[in-house]
């Protein structure tokens, strides 16, 4: 696949904007600056990034608890989210949500969620209102595979099926569901399972940023066509833990080691381009400077942004129609 200058530039900036982002928020947590938990995307860069690419702020997506990378892969402001994951007053969610609950409907982030399989039933219900609207709008979810089990998600594959809505179901296999491998806790396929409610289905390597957005183009496509829905799985080795903090004693020093090596999606990006001659390394390095200037610059306004007032936590309780 040979893709314009202007979509390779667009994603890969997207991709080093979730690594250094992450990376950050590991490094804040570890000391301490940081409330609450995060859970890294670091090692999924490609899914969210080829993903989001092909939608618009009209467009809605459904996150996980494991967020961060859809939220910049969606457009969210990142000193917003940084406003908000430091707790502060001006944060995305007014300080309120956290690294956890973080969402922007201006950008059709519907929201991270800290309830397992929380996210279809809701991205199926923004789907709704695109088909009854008929904008030619598209949700789509991003599911774990341990959230792949859960009824909900049965239940909102089903819905999205007999409707024909436009909706696509992001499966990102990471390999671990919390601290349980595929291998224990899923039985039968991700993608076959979401293909038996007659709708395609397609399993990709989650690390290729080409794969995942030529599959999730054509996703797209038929969603915004009329055509129903589609599932994707993407296969994409999480390198750290369930949370930051994890020990992690249910996987090998070894294997964590090698998915620096085999399964980064920047580096098989970077060498594929390069090879191809569609981008230059000064091309892809002036990004990466100039997104990590961006990141220490928000992080030092966010530590020192306002907190919430007291009487804030009696706002947003209910919502007036």
């Amino acid at each position: 696949m040979t893709l314009p200058r202007e979509i390779l530039l667009d994603g890969y900036r997207r991709m080093r904007a979730i690594r250094e982002f992450d990376d950050r928020m590991r490094r804040e947590f570890e000391a301490g600056t940081v409330p609450g938990f995060i859970h890294l995307y670091i090692g999924q860069e490609a899914v969210a990034a080829g993903a989001c690419i092909h939608l618009n702020d009209s467009d809605y997506i459904g996150s996980t608890h494991r967020g961060h990378g859809h939220c910049i892969a969606k457009g969210c402001d990142i000193g917003d989210m940084l406003l908000e994951i430091y707790c502060k007053q001006d944060g995305l969610c007014k300080g309120k949500g956290g690294s956890m609950h973080i969402a922007d409907m201006e950008k059709g982030m519907l929201g991270a969620n800290a309830i397992v399989g929380a996210a279809p039933p809701i991205a199926v219900g923004a789907a709704l209102t695109a088909r009854t609207l008929d904008n030619k709008g598209v949700a789509m979810s991003f599911i774990g595979d341990g959230a792949s089990n859960q009824g909900t998600v049965f239940e909102a594959l089903n819905l999205a099926s007999i409707l024909k809505l436009p909706m696509i179901f992001m499966y990102e296999n990471n390999g671990y569901a919390e601290f349980t491998g595929t291998s224990y806790h899923l039985g039968g396929d991700i993608a076959g399972r979401a293909g038996a409610f007659d709708m395609p289905a397609e399993k990709v390597d989650g690390t290729d940023f080409f794969a995942v957005y030529e599959a999730v183009g054509k996703a797209v496509e038929r969603g915004r066509a009329g055509e129903g829905p589609s599932a994707i799985e993407a296969i994409a080795p999480r390198w750290f833990g369930h949370y930051e903090g994890d020990p992690q004693a249910y996987r090998s020093k070894e294997e964590l080691a090698d998915l620096r090596n085999t399964s980064d999606p920047l580096l098989r990006f970077r060498e594929r381009v390069l090879a191809d001659g569609q981008l230059g390394a000064d091309e892809m390095d002036a990004i990466d400077a100039e997104v990590r200037a961006d990141i220490d610059d928000k992080v030092a306004v966010a530590k020192t942004a306002p907190k919430p007032p007291a009487e804030a936590l009696y706002e947003d309780v209910y919502i007036s129609y």
